[in-house]
């Protein structure tokens, strides 16, 4: 049976977002592979992949060079830094969808897909990326107290694409931590 997936903010080939962000890799290379072969590991064919925005960012590489080799029915949400490389490939070849914002069922009610957190929404989830894991910013207050709005980014689901379950477990550990 096919399977929901949610992420956002890989920025593939995007250097300096391994400094940005702390993340634990030594190269733009072992990035890129790492969050490939993760994705790969947990996602099949029939699978759906919701990107909730800026899959890639300031890569001198051919967007295809990417999007070949992710598995399952991707689905993107545009984020703040997706519309240079994504005027560079055909949507439809490697997209169900693409669109600003997404109302899917996670099959635990509806949930609201998109990149940017907002703050009034109707749906059972607000799934979202773009924050990383700031929790320094006035927002951030109303954000930890929402336990139905999710960080979908992949610093905070460990570098791969999340079911809701692992996503509300992820953000219960994310909204804990004390601000950076």
């Amino acid at each position: 049976m096919a399977k929901n997936y949610y992420i956002a903010d890989l920025h593939l080939g995007h250097e300096k977002i391994i400094e940005l962000c702390a993340r634990p890799f030594s190269s733009i290379e072992e990035m890129d592979e790492a969050l490939i072969v993760a994705w790969n590991k947990k996602v099949h064919r029939d699978d759906r992949v919701y990107i909730v925005g800026d899959l890639i960012y300031k890569s001198a590489a051919d967007p295809e060079k990417y999007l070949s080799r992710l598995k399952g029915k991707k689905y993107l949400i545009l984020g703040n830094h997706d519309s240079d490389w994504l005027g560079k490939v055909d949507e439809k070849k490697w997209f169900e969808e693409v669109t600003p914002m997404l109302t899917v069922n996670t099959g635990h009610g509806n949930g609201m897909l998109c990149h940017y957190p907002v703050i009034d929404y109707r749906a059972k989830y607000l799934i979202h990326g773009h924050v990383h894991l700031r929790t320094n910013e006035d927002w951030w207050h109303v954000l930890k107290n929402d336990e139905r709005a999710l960080n979908a980014g992949v610093d905070v689901n460990g570098f791969e694409p999340v079911t809701l379950e692992e996503l509300m477990e992820n953000n219960v550990r994310y909204k804990q931590r004390s601000e950076i």
